[in-house]
């Protein structure tokens, strides 16, 4: 059996053009090895698995490979590697400022590696501060470090710093398809892009994930299989879930959710994966953004599709509540009823009044008015009659009664929800609305016969729905069409588009949806021509009502009254 090397071994990068995501930094160790620029004490420090040890021995080779003969020379034995996690005594310092004093036998330089150089002790560090500062020409110290903050002031001073970066998903997924191809393995893009965002940043982590599921899938990667493996959500169920919340359809999304918990996921995990989908929805409304979603070019067609579908203002407190769930999560003693109940309440941002009225209700309203024989017996007013008969009659109610269902008694009713800051939200809203950017949607032109049958069919729509109040505004006039898909509508009075402009919302969303056009702007006109028929003193209004109902003059004498 042939002895297995892991891929981040294996593939480790032998020259600067092999490391991923670090051209800044490679290029300027090129130029200052070519340039005969390079300071004798380097720091490399940044996050785990992002180069730094390898940069490190591709540069302590490199350095005696420009001015050797022939560039197969090892120079391994000039190169010293030290773990400071394990040798981080003052003696283990002292050790190594005894052999830099000795120079090299073969090549220029003699390079010192100590890696994880933030392990080393207080009287450690003061021990190398001379050494560090004064070495000999023949030698070059590379630290390497994850944590920068632990190392003391005076040896940062004495080194030159490179930061290294995270590697980006896009650098990570690029390179396993390149090892792919070297391996015969044919893997899903969006099973290596899953992958690149599970290694967080670290190309070693990413190396090592890939082995693991290869291990598990063999040479055929499939997004599935890497879901199945690395345990993560799949963004299908994100995708799910938000399509049931824009349908408003909470029984379902409970159930989902409870499928969810079901596999092992945890609440927390998902909330925080719905809310970063909420986001990349939210990047993917604009094309100025939509280069920010870091997903493969399957999912970015679906983040866009499904994007289409949900407003700016869902979104926006969508991505507020789940992060308020998140903020929650670890302090709630039911954390599973926080999670559900931060469901319910994005399901319902789009809720409007009619879908209010309707029976899609976990408990229908019917439950409250279908009572029993027996109980309706029982909420009967009570009427005097005989102690006898009425002895009688409790005696039958046992026997017939055995227990009547509970009813709901001494309920405080909400008190009105009008106030003057919910007229001003609605004006809000109504604004947002309006102010919504739809340059990704389409726009298709359209006849003033055609909005003259939507305009109907929404006024037939709403008288159906029993707001008679709006029909009747909208059959006042007929809109007429202008340039620009901008829509003018008459009416008589300021009463009436006080009106008009609180509806306005959903009929703007009804045009846009029935004429495939989201461009299409209302503008109503008050007709101050018309509006003076209507304009009454308060004598003439009386005499009018004395028109319609003669009988007001004869209450006014009767009672002499001052109308």
């Amino acid at each position: 059996m042939e002895h297995f090397i892991v891929s981040a071994r294996k593939y480790r990068p032998q020259n600067f053009t092999d490391v991923v995501g670090q051209q800044a930094i490679t290029n300027t160790l090129e130029n200052a090895i070519k340039n005969n620029h390079l300071a004798q004490a380097l720091l490399f420090t940044g996050p785990r698995g992002v180069g730094k040890t390898s940069c490190a021995r591709i540069l302590a080779k490199r350095i005696n490979q420009e001015d050797s003969t022939s560039s197969d020379e090892d120079f391994a034995f000039n190169i010293f590697e030290l773990d400071a996690a394990s040798n981080n005594s003052v003696d283990d310092i002292r050790n190594l400022t005894d052999q830099v004093r000795i120079p090299p036998q073969t090549g220029k330089y003699k390079v010192y590696i100590i890696d994880e150089v933030h392990m080393l002790s207080q009287a450690a560090f003061n021990a190398f501060l001379k050494t560090l500062e004064e070495p000999p020409a023949h030698a070059i110290f590379i630290l390497a470090t994850t944590e920068k903050h632990k190392i003391i002031p005076t040896i940062l001073s004495r080194c030159q710093i490179f930061d290294f970066k995270r590697i980006t998903v896009l650098d990570a997924k690029n390179y396993l398809k390149t090892i792919c191809e070297k391996e015969n393995i044919i893997a899903d893009d969006d099973a290596l892009h899953i992958i690149a965002q599970k290694a967080d940043g670290a190309m070693r982590d990413a190396l090592s994930i890939f082995d693991r599921v290869i291990s598990f899938s063999g040479s055929n990667l499939t997004r599935e299989a890497v879901t199945q493996n690395l345990n993560v959500l799949d963004y299908d169920t994100y995708f799910e879930m938000t399509g049931l919340l824009l349908d408003n359809k909470i029984p379902e999304v409970l159930n989902h959710f409870n499928t969810i918990l079901s596999k092992g996921f945890e609440g927390h995990h998902f909330i925080n994966g719905l809310a970063s989908h909420f986001r990349d929805l939210l990047v993917a409304k604009d094309n100025a953004t939509v280069e920010l979603l870091e997903v493969g070019d399957n999912a970015k067609k679906k983040y866009i599709d499904q994007s289409s579908k949900a407003s700016i203002t869902f979104l926006i407190q969508a991505i507020d509540k789940a992060n308020e769930c998140d903020l929650n999560y670890r302090a709630s003693k039911n954390q599973r009823l926080l999670v559900e109940l931060t469901l319910m309440q994005i399901a319902s941002i789009t809720f409007d009044g009619e879908k209010k009225k309707s029976a899609n209700y976990i408990i229908p309203a019917t439950f409250f008015t279908a009572l029993s024989p027996a109980a309706k017996e029982i909420s009967k007013p009570k009427e005097k009659v005989s102690s006898t008969t009425q002895t009688s009659q409790v005696e039958e109610s046992k026997k017939e009664v055995p227990k009547p269902p509970p009813v709901l008694k001494n309920i405080q009713r909400r008190a009105s929800a009008f106030s003057l800051k919910s007229v001003h939200q609605k004006k809000t809203e109504s604004k947002k609305v309006e102010e919504e950017n739809f340059d990704n949607h389409p726009k298709d032109p359209f006849s003033q016969d055609s909005l003259t049958k939507t305009w109907k069919e929404y006024h037939n729509k709403l008288q159906k729905k029993g707001e008679k109040s709006i029909a009747a505004i909208l059959a006042a006039d007929e809109p007429v069409l202008k340039e620009e898909f901008k829509i003018h509508f008459s009416i008589p009075n300021r009463l009436m588009e006080d009106q008009l402009k609180h509806a306005k919302p959903k009929l703007l969303k009804h045009l846009r949806e029935s004429l495939n056009n989201y461009g299409i702007q209302v503008e109503i006109i008050v007709n101050e021509t018309v509006e003076k028929k209507f304009a009454y003193t308060p004598l003439e209004k009386y005499n009018k009502l004395k028109e319609k109902n003669p009988m007001i003059e004869k209450l006014k004498d009767t009672f002499q009254l001052d109308l």
